[in-house]
């Protein structure tokens, strides 16, 4: 045993590289220290969570959300303001109801939920067959003559084996996003969707759809996975079965609200902007702690931690709190359309929107000498379990910032259980590790330090 710690101790002064004493990795070390010993990122989170909880745009609880991260970021910040964003304003309504009412098994309650932008069917609900398909092409094949005066159920599982869950999730979610507008180009009544998650779950997952111009709207529901395959085994035997659904969901007129954005003045450099932000709004269900409440604090504590470090950076950093990425993305629009008014030089955007779980790496997109660079810093990153830099991607809100020649870098965490809670009632604040979650802060601010300090050029 002695002589295998002593072989463990030999390997780890042999395999440190010169530039781990270097003082890029002493700066690294010291942000790692501070958050893990001294960080507020998990008691931000719990107040935002907890406290405000659901965020959807538009809702009392996104105003609330608005007030409350700019009360925070004036406590480390240099300035503070709102950037006014007007925004849809989608509300869910009384409690969703659906059944299979015609089986040999008798009525049976399915558990499902509205989706985001959804038509309401108002008290009358809607009843119609269903008609399973897993496709578009298996749509269109069934054609007008099969479709009309139906209702469509869109049943296609993400990908259990694609490790990344993210790829599962962009392999599934067109029949969410589309699917209402495609199955209506056939007559249909309505919609029911499988939701987008990994396991066998009795709850639905909500999320966003489009609906096409000129195309009739009908109303779209999406049911839990364990009752997608219910319905499923059922229609195999029953291919007449009845379904009725009532949702009370509605839009009102567009909604005036902000993103929140503080920032702390560079000492050599001030108007070249490194962004790190997150999503303040999240959908109603529950309160939005991975999606994206944990982004939202974490870029806080980008700020926060230089703060605390007394670190001067040479660049201008700057937190964003972007307001209405669930259902419209209107925050992050605005955001870049004022960058580009202003003339504003961004040289890096990073956001944090893949959950508050254990640190994996960051995904880019960028010119191949931005990404040589970032990927040279690997070695900082390693012995805190950051390996994984060769994914192409950012965040939803920092993609329109791309067109005006900014790197865009998302934090990338584990993401095998992100899924588990991604749109549903289970994304609450005892969903998240405080750990994980101050790693990932340290992680942001490890990124932000090495920018500042070496730029990208």
């Amino acid at each position: 045993m002695i002589k295998d710690t002593v072989r463990l101790l030999l390997f780890a002064c042999i395999a440190t590289p010169a530039f781990a004493q270097s003082p890029d990795a002493s700066a690294i070390r010291q942000i790692f220290d501070t958050e893990l010993t001294q960080g507020k990122s998990y008691a931000a989170l719990e107040y935002l969570t907890t406290r405000i909880g659901a965020r959807l745009s538009g809702s009392p609880g996104a105003a609330a959300g608005v007030e409350w991260s700019r009360h925070e970021m004036e406590n480390f910040a240099d300035s503070v303001w709102l950037q006014p964003v007007m925004v849809p304003h989608w509300i869910r309504g009384q409690q969703e109801q659906a059944r299979i009412v015609n089986s040999k098994k008798g009525t049976i309650e399915m558990n499902v939920c509205a989706l985001g932008m959804s038509v309401g069917t108002g008290p009358e609900g809607v009843t119609g067959q269903v008609i399973e398909v897993k496709s578009f092409d298996e749509l269109k094949q069934l054609g007008e003559k099969r479709i009309k005066g139906k209702i469509v159920f869109f049943n296609r599982p993400m990908d259990l084996k694609q490790i990344n869950t993210f790829a599962a999730y962009g392999g599934a979610v067109e029949q969410r996003a589309l699917g209402p507008s495609e199955a209506a180009k056939y007559g249909a009544v309505g919609v029911i969707v499988r939701s987008m998650g990994m396991n066998q779950e009795d709850y639905p997952h909500t999320g966003s759809l489009r609906y096409a111009l000129n195309i009739p709207k009908i109303p779209a529901i999406a049911i839990s996975t364990r009752h997608a395959e219910l319905l499923s085994k059922l229609l195999q035997t029953e291919k007449d079965l009845q379904f009725y659904f009532e949702t009370h969901c509605e839009t009102l007129p567009d909604a005036p609200s902000f993103n929140v954005i503080g920032e702390i003045k560079g000492s050599q450099y001030p108007n070249e902007i490194i962004v790190v932000g997150g999503h303040l709004d999240s959908w109603d269900l529950a309160q939005g702690a991975h999606d994206d409440g944990t982004g939202c604090v974490q870029s806080m504590e980008v700020l926060r931690l230089m703060k605390m470090i007394g670190y001067k950076p040479k660049r201008t950093i700057r937190a964003v709190m972007f307001m209405n990425e669930e259902n419209g993305l209107r925050g992050g629009l605005e955001y870049a359309r004022q960058a580009a008014l202003k003339q504003e030089k961004h040289i890096a955007a990073i956001e944090s929107d893949d959950g508050g779980f254990t640190p994996r790496g960051f995904t880019m997109n960028a010119q191949e000498g931005p990404k040589a660079r970032i990927k040279s810093w690997k070695p900082l990153f390693a012995p805190y379990g950051l390996t994984d830099f060769e994914e192409e991607g950012a965040g939803a809100d920092i993609g329109p910032l791309e067109p005006q020649g900014v790197t865009t870098l998302g934090f990338l965490p584990d993401s095998q259980r992100y899924f588990d809670y991604h749109h549903t009632r289970e994304d609450t604040f005892d969903k998240v590790s405080k750990r994980e979650l101050e790693l990932g802060a340290a992680s942001m601010a490890a990124l932000v330090y090495l920018l500042d300090q070496h730029g990208l050029n």
